[in-house]
């Protein structure tokens, strides 16, 4: 004896992405922040939103004030921290500083709550340098606490060597350069 199903499918429509880019350094007029910008309109070019966190705007002492025992108790440094638990899928932008990555960016990954923060989420890592390794290494000590913390990696890292020589005027102007960014970007929205 065989029973019939009836199938019913629902189309719901997918919930709307919201990437957040991390600006991995506090430096100042940072080209950090200009490939932030530029992503963030490549992004939008595609029709998705995304929030552009940076971390100039972490409050001064949070190093101080809002890790370890201080734990929850810098509202500053809260208001960036649940901007990121909010979060499902990042972009981070990360120069190459002395072979690694900004210290702050580490402090202000210690600073998360640990594990969940990061656990199960998704990213994107863009390198950048004035030298020819493009952040590489940067991103290889990144990628390493990323999956300490359970956090996903997306596979195509970019390592944008010789930032000076390929931007002008806030834009990128090495077409490769644009290409690979955009490639990530929909490998990203798609991860």
């Amino acid at each position: 004896m065989f029973k019939l199903f009836r199938l019913y499918f629902v189309f719901v429509p997918k919930e709307k992405i919201m990437i957040k880019i991390i600006v991995g350094t506090n430096r100042k007029n940072s080209l950090s922040r200009q490939l932030a910008g530029i992503y963030q309109e490549t992004l939008a070019s595609m029709e998705v939103a995304s929030e552009i966190l940076d971390m100039r705007d972490l409050p001064a002492d949070f190093i101080f004030s809002a890790l370890y025992e201080n734990n929850g108790k810098n509202p500053g440094y809260n208001a960036f921290h649940d901007q990121v638990r909010t979060g499902e899928k990042f972009v981070f932008i990360v120069p190459e500083y002395n072979g690694s990555f900004p210290g702050i960016l580490k402090a202000f990954i210690d600073g998360m709550t640990y594990p969940n923060t990061f656990r199960d989420k998704k990213c994107a890592l863009m390198g950048i340098s004035s030298g020819i390794g493009g952040g590489g290494i940067a991103l290889s000590h990144l990628t390493d606490i990323f999956h300490y913390l359970g956090m996903h990696v997306l596979p195509l890292k970019l390592k944008f060597a010789k930032i000076e020589e390929n931007m002008s005027d806030n834009l990128l102007t090495n077409r490769l350069y644009m290409e690979l960014l955009r490639s990530q970007a929909e490998m990203l929205i798609k991860y």
